[in-house]
């Protein structure tokens, strides 16, 4: 029985339905001189599902608030206006590091690794906004930002693969519907975690509503879980890694004068050969064939032999932040392996900060905070929960149960059924977290004919995990997804 029956029953008051609470505000920007009028909507939409209960239809019933802000350019035509749907990963990140870092009118600055922006931060306008050639619909998935479960309702129903596809997919359909954009380009941006919600959902939004997307723009991807996640009897990603060590001891040093681009050929060749067959062998491993290999990784990686020998071939990612640079005292981040921060206990095995988030989320915090009461005049007492970490403790794999996390099969599934689909793959040299040469070899196992490779294209940035940090990075990947864009609108 529905909870408002069994209240009416039991003589209690039912809860008032919630509504949206949708904020409007008019802005402009200047972009190569030109002023482009646009309107910004701010607030929570009330998620819904119809409900049946012994065959019996309760109602389409409220079930989350879910926060977005969405932009769009006035006076343009909607049939011909791409949409792009963005969002972060975590699981358990707002979408604020996207909207505000990247694609959005107005940004944050945050400084970088030499010239971190001080307290008490500040904002500034974004003329490499995505916005000139797409609007924009930031979502924060429930648990996140401003978005909660309803009143009487259980965030954990949300907090998982399957529920977190079907509730930002039903968010995606609702705004297309109710802002008539169905002929319009329509794309996905996701970052790190949100790029496995990308891909999963093109192909969700295809099967389950008809909604075909023109292109999916995958921002620090992650595909398929088993290339980046360090367990027991999984060796897959510890060779994947190695191009991503050896860049950062590179970045700090460890390579002296050599270039980059020499370093990481070698690490790649390396990591696609002779490193998964002698982890591969096992004891089999003659004493000179092991002893050549740990060379090899030492040298590649900036690390002594002797660890390289102890972990016997097999380099953790938080094994690495951390002895990396403990000569010195300090670790490097994980999200961007460029910062570094001091560490207070030098036999520590793991880090105790990711310096590159540390140095960031201030900025980042401060400014939305602002922006969103003071410029899109959205007021709501909730914490705006940038990272929440309850949703990362109770987030459910259940149906990937005794295999890897993927959404491999998905995306090859959506580019299968619509040959027209382009996925753009963003990727940073130094991001410890989603690591680019895993990510390479995911999309060269997508399960699609020859012909559509053509229609994934990759970039690279001498960045990490969330590349608009460095400055120049992030001018050319705005450059980078405007063309993507552009090319694929099909208008």
């Amino acid at each position: 029985m529905p909870e408002d029956t069994k209240a009416e029953e039991n003589g209690e008051e039912r809860p008032p339905e919630p509504t949206d609470d949708l904020v409007t505000t008019s802005h402009t920007i200047t972009i190569k001189r030109r002023k482009l009028a646009y309107t910004a909507q701010t607030g929570r939409i009330v998620l819904r599902k119809e409900v049946s209960t012994d065959g019996k239809f309760d109602g389409h019933l409220p079930k989350a608030e879910v926060f977005l802000t969405a932009y769009t350019l006035d006076d343009a035509e909607p049939g011909s206006r791409p949409v792009t749907f963005a969002f972060n990963g975590g699981p358990g990140s707002a979408s604020v590091w996207l909207h505000m870092g990247l694609l959005g009118p107005r940004r944050v600055v945050s400084g970088d690794v030499d010239s971190p922006e001080p307290p008490p931060y500040r904002l500034a306008d974004n003329p490499e906004t995505l916005l000139a050639h797409s609007d924009l619909v930031f979502i924060d998935p429930v648990s996140t930002g401003y978005s909660r479960a309803a009143t009487g309702e259980k965030a954990k129903d949300y907090l998982g693969f399957t529920p977190d596809i079907e509730s930002v997919g039903e968010i995606i359909r609702l705004w297309t519907s109710r802002n008539g954009r169905w002929l319009s380009p329509k794309y996905l941006a996701g970052e790190s975690y949100g790029t496995l919600r990308a891909a999963a959902l093109a192909n969700h939004l295809q099967e389950r509503h008809g909604l075909y997307l023109n292109g999916v723009m995958l921002i620090s991807s992650v595909l398929d879980m088993g290339t980046i996640r360090f367990a027991e009897g999984n060796d897959k990603p510890y060779p994947l890694y190695v191009p991503t060590y050896a860049a950062i001891a590179h970045y700090h040093g460890r390579h002296g004068e050599r270039p980059l681009d020499d370093v990481l050929a070698d690490a790649e060749e390396f990591a696609s050969r002779e490193l998964p067959w002698a982890l591969e062998r096992g004891a089999r491993l003659s004493p000179e064939e092991r002893a050549e290999a740990v060379q090899t990784l030492a040298s590649l990686t900036g690390l002594e032999e002797s660890y390289v020998d102890r972990v016997n071939l097999r380099i953790e990612h938080i094994r690495f932040f951390t002895e990396l640079l403990r000569d010195q005292g300090l670790t490097t981040g994980r999200m961007d392996g460029r910062f570094t921060t001091w560490e207070p206990d030098g036999g520590r095995e793991q880090m105790s900060d990711d310096a590159s988030i540390s140095r960031i989320i201030g900025a980042y915090s401060a400014g939305f905070n602002h922006y969103v009461r003071d410029e899109l005049e959205y007021v709501n007492d909730l914490p705006y929960e940038l990272l929440a970490m309850d949703v990362v403790r109770n987030w459910s794999y259940s149906e990937f149960e005794g295999r890897s996390v993927s959404a491999v099969d998905a995306l090859s599934s959506a580019m299968r059924a619509n040959p027209h689909l382009k996925v753009h793959v963003a990727l940073g040299y130094y991001d410890g977290a989603t690591p680019y040469y895993a990510a390479e070899s995911v999309l060269a196992h997508l399960v699609i004919p020859e012909e559509l490779r053509e229609n994934v294209e990759s970039a690279y940035y001498p960045a990490g995990h969330m590349m608009y940090v460095h400055e120049p990075s992030r001018v050319q990947q705005s450059k980078d997804l405007g063309e993507f864009v552009v090319n694929s609108s099909n208008r």
